[in-house]
Formats: structure tokens, sequence, C-alpha cells
């Protein structure tokens, strides 16, 4: 039975209901189902084990084919694939696939803060991977700043990360490279700032810091100002009117009753050209705006933010309001210079005329008496009335000629009785003293640089700094600026000294030593790297510095000290080092900076929060807080530094005050 069914070939083709069967040549027509039982069941069986092997051998064969034609086909298309359809997905963006049309390959750009996602590597480089565009949702264009913003709806603040590679590395014969997309800016995933590199690829190779494209830099300023609507949001949704936003609770905090918020951004909005926010911020200020309160305030505090604020907006805006508004204030801050020494008492009650010192003291702080003077000396020159600039000469006249200065350095605290420095015997450049250091330079610029007195105490008082304060640490010998108390040494250095790069710069740049520019350099290294040896990349409010090599560790931060305020100093240093040198190297630190804050201070619903630990990154704990010099100072500076704008703000025809609020130099008197 078994030879016979290998003997006869068989072949079964169903027509209808009937059989054609093949059998040694012989064809004969049959019914299929008589036929088949009258096969043997081993033939049967061996019939249909042939049938299966045969359908199973046909299913792997059209797959494998089906494969080769595909991949083939997917090859042909790429390569036949004409330049319309290389197009970029969003508006305005050169395509990362070859040169562009001037024969340039388009500059590399660096993304915003991106979280901890990384970027995958594509495992096929021959066969590029496209984004797609997403057609049903608005793109919309970048608003191109001050004063010409035309603002056309909200901006998201959400990162899109795109996978791209390049079609001219295949025709190169390098290793493509893996690309993200921010905003429709593309750049190379090596020179993302977030997340880090690995300890491994740092060693392997460091790549140069990139050149920034123009395009870059309109996404960087879109940045910030994205991050200043978000906080602004936060504000006007739970705070407006009031001086705070606390954005965690969803609440605010009061500490004179003015709207320092707003007060204190309306200079940033008009830079920033966010003429929407502009013009609701100029309406609270018309229409619910009053000094006529029966409120304490501080004359520093309120003399930085709000008047230095108005005056600055009429300088900007050139609207009469502000003038008028800050003329009130003034008239109203200067009971506070009705003591026996004429030094002012640090409070003031606006509403009813009166002044005094706090509770625990009859002591001013330093900063505070001599870092009010650019505010009073403009409003003089504003309102022809002398009495405003008159008072705060006064005080610099006092101080200039005090005993107890310690090679041009001054003690923290003056006495508004005596006149007389009290708590002699501490220096510092940080907090209660920084100020004074930074309006003698500043006053000299504001009044055309003919005040010697100005100038003589600034020289003095750097050369003082340099002598005493300055030191390097054991390790990789950072400079820093540390205090000293009672002719002891301390290497602590406040977040408010890194305003002194900055100043050290302007004075450079106002044909000062050269070599205050050298100590300006290192300071600003050291500034960066208090944020940088931070877990979470920010900045605590005290460092303290290791004068020894022992542990390898340059900055100790104490317990007590962790904390972030959004402080702007930093910033502010970066700004006028960036604006003097050119080094893109500031720009890229402050980019950093602006992306560890969208990272750990960012709150969801709307504004940022001061953190408690800068260590942790993990938790770095909400201290539910925004203070208004975020939106006055730390995200204006950042603007200034990402901006090209050449007559920005120039620092030929401005001087900003110690809250960021411009204010102009005076022209020269005729000789």
């Amino acid at each position: 039975m078994y030879q016979s069914a290998t003997k006869d070939f068989i072949a079964l083709t169903l027509t209808d209901q009937n059989c054609h069967i093949y059998n040694n040549g012989k064809h004969r027509k049959q019914s299929c189902w008589r036929k088949w039982k009258q096969l043997s069941r081993l033939q049967r069986s061996l019939i249909l084990a042939l049938l299966a092997l045969l359908l199973i051998l046909g299913l792997l064969s059209f797959s494998h084919v089906s494969m080769q034609r595909r991949e083939f086909s997917n090859k042909e298309d790429w390569l036949g694939m004409s330049d319309d359809l290389l197009k970029p997905a969003f508006p305005g963006v050169k395509s990362v696939f070859g040169p562009n049309e001037e024969g340039k390959a388009p500059a590399p750009v660096v993304r915003p803060n991106l979280g901890s996602d990384s970027v995958p590597e594509l495992k096929e480089p021959n066969v590029p991977a496209f984004q797609k565009p997403h057609t049903n949702k608005k793109i919309f264009p970048n608003k191109r700043g001050p004063p010409s913003l035309q603002k056309n709806g909200n901006v998201s603040d959400t990162f899109v990360v795109a996978r791209q590679e390049e079609d001219k590395e295949e025709e190169d014969g390098e290793k493509p490279k893996k690309m993200v997309s921010w905003r429709g800016a593309m750049i190379e995933a090596d020179q993302v700032t977030e997340p880090p590199p690995s300890a491994n690829e740092k060693d392997d190779a460091a790549p140069p810091v990139p050149n920034v494209s123009v395009e870059t830099g309109m996404n960087r300023l879109e940045a910030v100002r994205d991050a200043f609507r978000h906080a602004w949001k936060g504000y006007k949704d739970y705070a407006w009117g009031h001086d705070e936003l606390k954005p965690i609770s969803k609440s605010f905090g009061e500490w004179f009753g003015l709207g320092l918020t707003i007060i204190d951004s309306l200079d940033t909005m008009w830079i920033m050209g966010l003429k929407e926010e502009f013009a609701e911020a100029k309406q609270w200020v018309e229409k619910e705006l009053s000094f006529n309160q029966n409120v304490d305030v501080n004359l520093f505090e309120t003399t930085i933010r709000v008047l230095g604020g108005l005056l600055s907006t009429y300088h900007l805006s050139g609207d009469q309001l502000f003038l008028n508004k800050a003329k009130d204030l003034g008239a109203r801050l200067m009971p506070a210079f009705k003591t026996p020494s004429k030094i002012p008492f640090s409070d003031v009650n606006i509403g009813k005329g009166t002044a005094h010192p706090p509770r625990w003291t009859s002591d001013s702080s330093m900063a505070e008496v001599t870092s009010i003077q650019l505010e009073f000396r403009e409003l003089s020159r504003l309102t022809q009335d002398p009495m405003f600039k008159e008072v705060v000469d006064e005080v610099m006249k006092k101080v200039h000629k005090l005993p107890g200065k310690h090679d041009g350095l001054i003690p923290m605290f003056i006495n508004t009785n005596s006149g007389q420095f009290s708590h002699r015997g501490i220096y510092t450049l940080g907090a209660r003293a920084d100020s004074y250091y930074e309006y003698l330079l500043k006053q000299w610029i504001q009044g055309g640089k003919t005040e010697d007195e100005l100038l003589e105490d600034y020289i003095e008082a750097i050369n003082g700094v340099k002598k005493h304060l300055v030191r390097q640490t054991g390790a990789h010998k950072l400079t820093f600026v540390g205090e000293l108390s009672h002719n002891r040494f301390s290497p602590k250095m406040d977040h408010l000294v890194c305003f002194l790069p900055g100043t050290l710069a302007l004075g450079v740049h106002n044909d000062l030593p050269g070599d205050h520019m050298d100590l300006a350099a290192a300071l600003m290294e050291t500034c960066h790297q208090m944020y940088t040896q931070m877990g979470t990349g920010l900045s605590p409010e005290i460092a303290h510095f290791n004068l020894h090599a022992t542990d390898g560790h340059d900055i100790i931060v104490k317990p007590a000290d962790t904390h972030n305020l959004l402080r702007p100093e930093t910033v502010e240093s970066l700004f006028y080092m960036y604006r003097f040198t050119k080094d893109p190297k500031y720009r890229e630190w402050g980019w950093e900076i602006l992306q560890n804050f969208n990272k750990y201070t960012k709150v969801s619903g709307g504004g940022y929060t001061s953190i408690n630990n800068v260590r942790d990154p993990e938790n770095p704990e909400p201290r539910d807080k925004m203070e208004s010099f975020f939106l006055g100072e730390t995200l204006k500076y950042f603007y200034l530094l990402f901006s090209d704008e050449k007559d920005l703000l120039s620092l030929d025809k401005y001087v900003f005050n110690t809250e960021a609020h411009p204010l102009p130099i005076w022209p020269s008197p005729p000789k």
C-alpha cells in the first residue's frame, strides 16, 4: 500500500463537485468523495501530511518575500523623496536633514529643562524616523520682543521631545547624532544641559560650548517670557493686588499692602513686550494703588521696589501716571530723614507721616541708608525739587567722613541718633552691607562721573575687599569673598555677594582698574559652582568654603542655609559679564539655572516657590512663597542675558538700581 501511494502522483483539483485525478498519466473524472474513500487510510494520512507541509512552507516563504519587498520599498521611497517632503514639521524651522538654502547647516540649539527624559538612540541609522506634524494643534509663532510683541494666545509650558536623524550623516559615513526638538528648534542631544552626561561620557569628551544661533536666542527669550507668564498667572489668580503670591497654598502674603509684585514687575513686562499683562497692571496702579494708608513700610524696601519701579516704568513708557505716583510716594517717605543725625529711620508710616526705628534698636543697617540714593536723586531731577536729592546726599557725605572704616570696609549698622557706626569690627559684603558698595559706583555713574568722593570710596573699598576678604579654597582654588569679625576671618559667603562680579565688571567698563575684571571672572566661576555643586543645581542662601584640601570639597552648606529664595544676584552678574565679554559660557550657565528653576521651583497651578533644600532633588521642600523680586529682578536679568538687542537698556545710558529697575544716566555737565 505504501509503495502504491508513492508510485502514484495524485493531485486533487476541486471544481464544482467533481475530482480530477491524475493516475500514471491517465485522466479520469470521478466523484471526489468516492475516490477519496477508495484510498487506504495510510494513503489518506500521507496526502494530508503533505498538504499541511506545503501550507506551512508556503506561509513562511510569503512572509520572507513580503518583508524584503517592504524594506526595499521603504529604501526606494526614502531615496526618491523630494525636498518638499523633507520640510520641517514646524513653521520657521530649517530642515535638519541637510544644508539650508544658503548651503549652511543649521546651528545647534540648547533646549530648556526636559526633566529626566532621555533621548533614545535609533537602532537603524539608515532608515530615519520622522515626527509627523500635529496638524490639529495650534502652533504659536515666536513673539519677538520689546516693545513690539504681538501676543496671540497663551504659549504652552510643555516642552516637546522629538527624535530625528540627519540624512547627511549617511553620505559622510559618520555616526548619526541624536536630535532634540524644543519649540521647533533642533539641537544635538550631546549639547543638551538636562539631563547631564554620565561620568564616563564626561571623561571621553567634553563638548565645546555651542555656538548658539539667533533662533536659539529667540527660543530662550520665549522660555523666559513663558516663565514670567506662568508666575504672573499664579499671582493674578490667587494674590491679585496683594504683595506676594503663596503658590502652594494658592493664597497671598502681605507685607506693606502696596501690591509689591505688580509694581516690581511693571518694567519687566514692558521690557519683555508683554503688552496685555502690562495693561492690566497699569489699570490696577491707576484705579487701586493708594499710598494714603495707615501702614508702616520699610524705607529701603519701599524705595528700591516701589519708588524705583514707578520711576523706571515712567522712563520706559513715558506715562505720567507713574511719575505722579512716584512723587506722592517720595513725599510720604521724607519723614524718615527727620532724625538728630540726618541718618534716616528704617520705618515710615506713609499715611500718618511719622517715622521710627525698629522696636528693638535705634540702629539702621548701612545697606538700608546708603542704597536709596539713585531713586531719590532721580526723583529730584524729574520734579525739579531738590529736597529728595539733598537728604540722601547728606547721608553719603556723613558716611564718607565717618571714622571706623577698615580700609574702605564699613560696619553693618549705624545709629540714627549719634550718626556713628555701631557693632564695629564686623565687615561683610553680604546682608546689611552689600548694596552700599554697589551704590558707590552706580551713583558715580548716574551723576556723569563727576562726584569724586563716591569714586574714591569705591576704589578704597574694593582694595579693602581684596586685602582682607578674598581667599581661595584648598581643593580647587575657587576664589570667594568671606567675612571679617573682630580680625578673625570667616569663610562664609552669602549668595547676595554674587552681585559683586557684575558690579566689578561695570566699573571696568567705566575705565576703572583692569584687575577688577580678573577678580570678577574668578568670583563669577565661584557663584556658578555654588549652583552646580548642589543636587538641584540651585544655590543655597549661604555657603561656607573649605580652606583646606583634605577632603576635596570646596563648598560646605550648613543645614540652616540650604534654602533658595529665587534670588537674582548670580543671574545679574552673568548679564553684566556677558554684556562686556560676549563669552557664551555665561549664557550657558544662566540657561542651566533657568532650567533648574523650572524643574524644582515651578508650581503647576501657577507661580514659582522658594525651596528649603537645594541639596535634595528628590524633596527640595517648597516654602510656599514667591518674592516680588523673582519677577522684578531674576526673570528680567534672564531676559537681558539672552537678548541680542544692542540698544535694549544700554549700560552706557542706564544704571540699574539694586532691584533691577533701570534709571537713566545723567548727561555730563559742560566743562
